[in-house]
């Protein structure tokens, strides 16, 4: 969370402001934990508001971004694919791609979280099938194609964007766009729904750690006074201990905020790769012990679409991220603007702000295991009932069956792909 919260203080910047950071940082704490204290339904509801937004700005920001690729902006000039030409559309080439992935991740982070959520309901396997297919056209809706048009629109060499200077290092290359458009107004309110994003993810950060840290305690990889949970399904204490890391985000009121986002950014972004990493792991683990106890794959609420073949791809490729990062921090990419990295502190410290989680995720697991001394689990002994709600699969099979049989077949042509 303190990451998302520098990152909203630092758009509040865009509008120079003559207010400290640290106001905006106690704003955004006070809503994001409210909203976590109402319970899951409060985080629904917000969550649901913040998904509109971004939605009907981004689906705007498509339409307006196709006008002005066409030449339909104040100028009339037409703008095509000029900056994927000149200056190009990849930055020192496949290391220049590999040196963004820190960044990529802490922007796709949070998807994995609708498992989570997903898990709360009444009847999961009604859930998560369309919330994870809905997971996945937004990531090519919202996330492939409004880059594709930011990326024809801003070229990389803007020296607004942030990392190139510190002229202005609060605008969004969203916001850039429609500044550079001449459209009055409208980048405020883009800079408005960036924030929101923003915010948005943090929101789902306390959420999601929160319910990690309470199941943790329950299994006794965490101080257990961090697996209360009260009458009304909330891991207040776990709650209280997100929202006290939050705290660190009154970083963003010292004069070096931008290099305050950059090493969180550096713990994010990195950490969302593990997660990713061992949620693919634990799925390939976990059918590998379903099978070798002879249990039967329709014994499960849901399946993977994707199935064990999704998950080892999805494994493999984030170690390759891993391997890349390594690569881009112990030789990092020429600066655009600057001298290279050169010298033994600048690139530890290169080396550290691209791959500073590694060495944390692997000294807690380490740690763990030799404090512990707990074993490595094999798939035959693993346990497969504790925990497992109790879910009357044929009576719920038998009501969709019904209700499938009754759909016209322009919804059945709409669930099978959302």
């Amino acid at each position: 969370m303190p990451l998302e919260i520098v990152a909203a203080a630092i758009t509040i910047q865009y509008w120079n402001y003559p207010v400290s950071p640290a106001a905006w940082v106690s704003i955004f704490l006070v809503v994001i934990i409210g909203i976590n204290l109402v319970g899951v339904q409060g985080y629904g509801e917000a969550e649901f508001i913040f998904s509109l937004v971004k939605i009907i700005a981004v689906v705007g920001f498509i339409i307006l971004g196709v006008i002005l690729d066409s030449g339909g902006g104040s100028n009339g000039e037409y703008i095509g694919g000029r900056n994927y030409r000149d200056p190009g559309a990849f930055n020192n080439g496949f290391k220049g791609l590999c040196s963004v992935f820190v960044i990529a991740a802490f922007a796709f982070a949070g998807t994995e979280l609708v498992g989570l959520a997903a898990a709360e309901t009444a009847n999961p396997r009604r859930s998560l099938p369309t919330a994870v297919k809905q997971v996945f056209w937004r990531i090519c809706l919202f996330y492939i194609v409004s880059l594709l048009l930011v990326g024809l629109l801003v070229p990389y060499t803007d020296p607004r964007l942030i990392g190139q200077s510190s002229v202005d290092a609060k605008a969004s290359p969203f916001v850039i766009a429609i500044k550079d458009a001449g459209i009055k107004g409208l980048d405020s309110v883009m800079n408005v729904v960036v924030m929101v994003s923003v915010l948005s993810v943090g929101n789902s950060s306390v959420y999601g750690s929160s319910r990690t840290l309470c199941a943790l305690a329950e299994q006794g990889q965490a101080p257990q006074f961090l697996a209360y949970i009260d009458r009304r399904g909330r891991p207040l204490k776990a709650i209280g201990v997100a929202s006290v890391i939050g705290l660190l985000a009154f970083l963003a009121a010292s004069e070096r905020e931008t290099d305050v986002f950059i090493w969180l950014q550096a713990l994010s972004g990195l950490s969302s790769i593990f997660t990713w990493g061992s949620i693919c792991l634990a799925h390939i683990r976990f059918r590998r012990a379903w099978h070798l106890q002879g249990r039967n794959l329709n014994e499960l609420a849901y399946r993977s679409q994707a199935g064990v073949v999704g998950s080892w791809i999805g494994f493999l490729f984030n170690v390759l991220v891993l391997i890349a990062q390594f690569w881009t921090g112990f030789a990092p990419v020429k600066p655009q603007y600057g001298p290279p990295v050169t010298g033994a502190s600048a690139r530890t410290k290169s080396f550290f702000q691209a791959y500073l989680a590694f060495p944390l995720v692997v000294l807690c697991y380490l740690g763990y295991k030799i404090i512990y001394r707990t074993p490595f689990m094999r798939s035959k002994d693993m346990d497969l009932r504790t925990g497992v709600r109790d879910l009357n699969l044929a009576e719920l099979v038998a009501d969709e069956e019904r209700e499938k049989a009754s759909w016209p077949k322009w919804k059945k042509a709409y669930k099978f792909l959302c």
